[in-house]
């Protein structure tokens, strides 16, 4: 059975992955992230999430290594992580009452080798006071995620509707990652036995 990484500090991924029984080391991958000129955010995030897996890979020979990477995207844009409770505050009140994409990519490598799926998910904001914005600010959950929420979180109370796969949203499509894992012969169900003896 192949070793399986995860090349990334999240915990909601690691959370993700193990809630579909699947045994995994985490190994965060460190590569530059900055958007190239004129790069779409699509393949903005499918780029981030192949550059994490392969350089995971490039250390470990034989691994699967899982990398992935979340984009919150408003008309186009990029909304990334929050410098600030400042900026938080200025991010959420962008979304307030507005639908935007949140784009996810899994990747999986093995050796010099790598497959990649984008899936999009629309997001629905409730219109939203400036007072709850400021206190959501306040909590410090808006300061590790993209466009400043986590809907796993406090955030999810903003969320009126939601198109697509809510496990992309808080940051691994764990249908995509489950189908990537099988075409490179470890189906997760495989593991499904021992996980469930490990929970009991």
């Amino acid at each position: 059975m192949a070793t399986i990484i995860l090349a990334s500090a999240s915990p909601r991924r690691s959370e993700l992955l193990q809630q579909i029984g699947v045994t995994f080391s985490v190994q965060p991958a460190h590569v530059d992230e900055t958007p190239r000129p004129g790069e779409l955010p699509e393949h903005y995030v499918e780029r981030l999430a192949r550059d994490k897996a392969l350089a995971v890979a490039a250390t470990s020979p034989g691994a699967l290594v899982l990398g992935s990477d979340t984009s919150v995207v408003l008309d186009g844009v990029i909304l990334g992580k929050p410098g600030s409770p400042g900026d938080a505050v200025e991010t959420l009140l962008r979304l307030s009452g507005a639908t935007h994409q949140v784009m996810t990519a899994v990747a999986l490598a093995e050796d010099n080798r790598c497959a990649s799926r984008v899936v999009t998910t629309e997001v629905t904001f409730r219109p939203l006071s400036k007072a709850e914005i400021e206190a959501y600010a306040a909590s410090g959950e808006p300061m590790d995620k993209a466009g400043s929420y986590g809907i796993q979180g406090l955030g999810g109370i903003f969320v009126s509707k939601l198109q697509g796969s809510y496990s992309a949203v808080v940051g691994l499509p764990l249908l995509e990652t489950a189908a990537l894992l099988a075409d490179a012969g470890h189906p997760v169900w495989e593991n499904w036995p021992n996980s469930l003896e490990s929970r009991t």
